[in-house]
């Protein structure tokens, strides 16, 4: 890393010891068809590892990123339950099981919904910026942001290099969902590049389409808003509409049916409400920065909205390689689709930007509807930025073997819903979470280290 003057951080989600399947996220088709199958907590997070890992042993600029404490019973005392934590999880699982399921979601492994990042090259003061996401069209998720600030502040603690917002205002006409809707093109990492936000809905410019079955997740003025914090220029953003018949169709977020890195944007035909315009202003933007944009489209008539979902073909890491071209790392439901693979080899054999195709098994994550690109999210930094956070989130093969033993010291191999009903469960949690900020050197970030 000393040799380079820029690179990409995938910043990968730590799965949490009460990963489960409570069918939480509405829109979200393989959550929703997955709703109260016993989960592998275990199992999850060395999934999840074993890819970063992987990734690490290709060179690649690997982090973690903790996960948060659950059950949430702060959650569930503002929401009327009182007594001791014991007794607070026992009346919400008597009075109102569903809370209590949403109190202990693990989501906040899928860290591409953790924030939106502007690397330095982009901002008016030469910081990267963060800003987390609200996440509040779902409860489960609307509760994470707090403690995400207080995580990704003790990652990137340095104020010379490193500038961070609040969550923006938890209304609907801000729903914010973080780097699932938000992109960076560039011709280099450490080079001014075209920071794309994708919305589902606007809230105010009611002349807009929207979706008819499923929540658009992120409106446009969450997406402005973020643009205006992290002080990028008008000549440099684009901001594009998801198309309202792929919403509907259990694309809740872009990262579904698109993915860009550098100066390529791989997506479906039918990914946004106008895909030729969209590119149109994404190459000419590019171009201006001394770029050219490679668009990869999938027509629809090769694969459907359908394949895409069900494969979660674009929910994937697109990283580049040594050579200059690029290698797709996709879950191991693309190999099991046959139209998806037939088309991935026929990609390969293209020609084009992309080059190689890696299939991983997080079986546990996809479950609840998060593949590859869910699991992480990206920070391009410049030499001295990386030297400036905190190296102990940075994985090594040390670490690695570390957090497998930490995993298998404090994780259930099984999870079901009844399993959340029991206190024990709270304290195992808070056991592990309190060995993991010394692990990796966080200091107090959890609200029992707050007391």
């Amino acid at each position: 890393m000393s040799r380079l003057t820029s690179c990409e951080l995938n910043i990968d989600g730590l799965v949490g010891p009460t990963h489960n399947y409570g069918g939480l996220s509405y829109g979200n088709v393989a959550s929703q068809n997955n709703c109260q199958v016993a989960s592998n907590p275990r199992e999850a997070a060395r999934q999840g590892l074993a890819k970063m890992k992987a990734l690490m042993d290709m060179g690649y600029a690997q982090a973690v990123l903790a996960p948060q404490e659950r059950p949430d019973v702060h959650a569930l005392r503002a929401c009327g339950f009182t007594g001791s934590d014991a007794q607070v999880i026992e009346k919400a699982a008597r009075e109102a099981m569903p809370l209590l399921v949403a109190s202990c979601s693990a989501s906040s492994m899928w860290t591409a919904n953790a924030a939106t990042v502007s690397p330095s090259a982009d901002t008016a003061d030469g910081r990267v910026h963060f800003t987390a996401s609200n996440l509040n069209c779902k409860f489960h998720r609307s509760i994470e942001h707090p403690t995400t600030s207080r995580v990704l502040a003790a990652m990137f603690a340095d104020e010379r290099y490193f500038a961070h917002h609040a969550a923006l205002p938890a209304v609907s006409q801000f729903g914010d969902e973080g780097a699932a809707n938000h992109t960076r093109l560039c011709r280099d990492y450490g080079e001014r590049g075209v920071e794309f936000f994708v919305f589902g809905r606007s809230a105010f410019d009611l002349r807009l389409p929207a979706p008819q079955r499923y929540p658009a997740r992120q409106t446009l003025e969450a997406s402005q808003a973020v643009a205006r914090l992290h002080g990028l220029a008008d000549d440099a953003v684009v901001f594009a509409q998801q198309n309202p018949a792929v919403v509907d169709q259990g694309v809740f977020h872009n990262d579904v049916i698109a993915v860009g890195n550098g100066q390529v944007l791989f997506h479906h035909e039918d990914a946004f409400l106008d895909s030729e315009r969209v590119a149109g202003e994404l190459g000419d933007k590019l171009a201006r920065l001394g770029g050219q944009l490679q668009s990869v489209c999938v027509p629809r008539h090769v694969l459907g909205v359908e394949d895409a979902v069900r494969s979660y073909l674009f929910n994937s890491q697109l990283l580049s390689r040594a050579d200059g071209r690029m290698l797709l790392v996709v879950p191991e439901e693309c190999r099991g689709n046959p139209r998806v693979w037939a088309y991935l080899q026929t990609l390969l054999g293209s020609d084009g930007p992309i080059a190689e195709v890696r299939a991983f098994d997080l079986k546990q994550s996809m479950q609840n509807g998060g593949g590859p690109a869910c699991l992480r999210l990206r920070v391009a930094l410049q030499a001295e930025e990386l030297a400036a956070m905190n190296p102990g989130v940075m994985l090594t093969p040390e670490l690695y073997e570390r957090l497998l033993q930490w995993v298998d010291r404090h994780y259930r191999d099984r999870l079901s819903e009844h399993d959340l009903a029991d206190p024990q469960l709270l304290d195992e949690c808070r056991t592990a979470l309190d060995e993991l900020t010394l692990i990796l050197d966080l200091g107090a970030v959890y609200p029992f280290q707050l007391i």
